[in-house]
């Protein structure tokens, strides 16, 4: 019921949000062409285009990646689908060559799979983190679905089925060339993954890069560590999920909706977010038009949110967060036990913020000891000093010097 209420505020919100858009590019526009001031016209204009962010749906934003500078030439850059199932897109980043280089130099670089947090947000919340590597690397990604846009008919999505679709990937793009990296919650399959091809003496792939995931998250446990520890599973499971009402394709679907998502993100910080959406009201006030920019940018990223299927979220939630299996050695993963141990060939590095207060510092370090058999030549460490979590993949502190930490690891421990 809550979710089918939802949905019809938002359907009620459009006409208001689409009023109030055409109220604030108008008011906008008059003071843009005449000749002089007129009282109250900006503060108008920024009154109205608040409302419209207040209002708005937020849609699943684009990559919006068409060219990515390389040695001074700007090289076009065109996604496409290499392989797709009912929850995931493998989506590659494909540059075409530009100037003196060619097919076979791009093609020869390193290949990145980025595998995506399936946690609330969609795939491209990692744009910046695609466009850095783009530059220097061949990118793949994983675009998980919505699943509210997945038929009941496509069955259930799982913890299992995650690790299942990381290994899918990496043996369909040849897994001896990849180097794998995972961002935040996928460092917790990711390892899984790589540990149950190891142990069935698979190739694995040259690397893995684990940036600020909760592989143990009994150490230095953050606000979220400690809600999934004050609850039992049963109170996440009747507290926070819900079926997909119709007109949406996975309608019936058990989900933990986006929007409930969305509302714990905010709650976390939510003075934050408050004065962000002040700082917007003026800076449309006073014509800050970078700044408004800025924040409209951001927040049409934070917000757009997908909802995630009930079984994948519970397990995440026990698994992971209550009952800590991958770090205790008691995991098991379509009855094969994981156990990172038997990793011996996959170079590993490890990114933590030194601000994380999602994934708290430590937290993903303890990869390193889980990881027994990866000589010690082989292993680095990174605690990114004054950063949060956002900060490891994406702003400056992660072009200016996380990336080439990276680039730097994945070519040492290249082909």
């Amino acid at each position: 019921m809550l979710y089918a209420v939802q949905a019809l505020q938002q359907k009620c919100l459009r006409p208001l949000a689409k009023v109030a858009r055409g109220t604030a590019d108008t008011l906008h526009a008059a003071h843009e062409k005449l000749p002089f001031p007129v009282p109250g016209l900006r503060a108008a204009e920024a009154y109205w285009a608040l409302v419209h962010r207040m209002t708005k749906t937020y849609e699943r934003p684009s990559f919006s990646i068409g060219s990515v500078e390389i040695d001074g030439e700007t090289v076009p850059v065109h996604e496409e689908v290499v392989e797709e199932t009912a929850f995931c897109k493998l989506v590659a980043f494909r540059r075409s060559p530009r100037g003196p280089m060619t097919r076979e130099a791009l093609d020869a670089e390193p290949h990145v799979l980025v595998v995506a947090p399936l946690s609330g947000h969609f795939a491209t919340l990692l744009r910046d983190t695609v466009k850095t590597l783009l530059r220097s690397h061949n990118v793949f990604v994983t675009d998980w679905a919505d699943a509210r846009d997945v038929p009941v008919s496509e069955g259930t999505f799982t913890l299992d089925d995650y690790v299942l679709h990381v290994q899918r990937f990496l043996r369909t793009l040849g897994a001896e060339r990849v180097h794998l990296m995972a961002v935040c919650q996928p460092t917790v399959p990711c390892l899984a993954a790589v540990s149950l091809m190891a142990a069935r003496g698979e190739a694995t792939p040259r690397s893995m890069i684990l940036m600020g995931g909760p592989i143990d998250a009994r150490r230095n446990p953050t606000a979220v560590n400690k809600l999934a520890m004050e609850r039992d599973i049963t109170w996440f499971e009747r507290n926070l999920l819900h079926k997909v009402p119709r007109p949406f394709k996975g309608h019936g679907r058990l989900v933990y909706p986006g929007f409930l998502q969305l509302t714990a993100f905010v709650s976390m910080n939510e003075q934050k977010h408050r004065d962000a959406y002040l700082d917007y009201f003026f800076d449309r006030w006073h014509g800050n038009a970078k700044s408004a920019e800025h924040h409209e940018r951001f927040y049409d990223e934070y917000n757009a949110v997908l909802d995630m299927d009930a079984p994948y979220y519970l397990e995440t939630v026990e698994k992971v967060f209550q009952q800590f299996l991958l770090a205790r050695g008691l995991w098991f993963v379509r009855g094969e036990h994981v156990n990172p141990k038997a990793i011996t060939e996959t170079a590993l590095f490890t990114i933590e913020g030194e601000l994380d207060d999602i994934s708290g510092p430590g937290q993903t370090e303890v990869a390193h000891a889980l990881c027994a058999g990866i000589p010690s030549e082989k292993k680095q460490h990174l605690l990114a000093k004054d950063c949060g979590h956002y900060g490891i993949f994406s702003g400056h502190r992660w072009r200016e010097h996380i990336a080439p930490a990276v680039g730097s690891f994945v070519r040492a421990h290249g082909a």
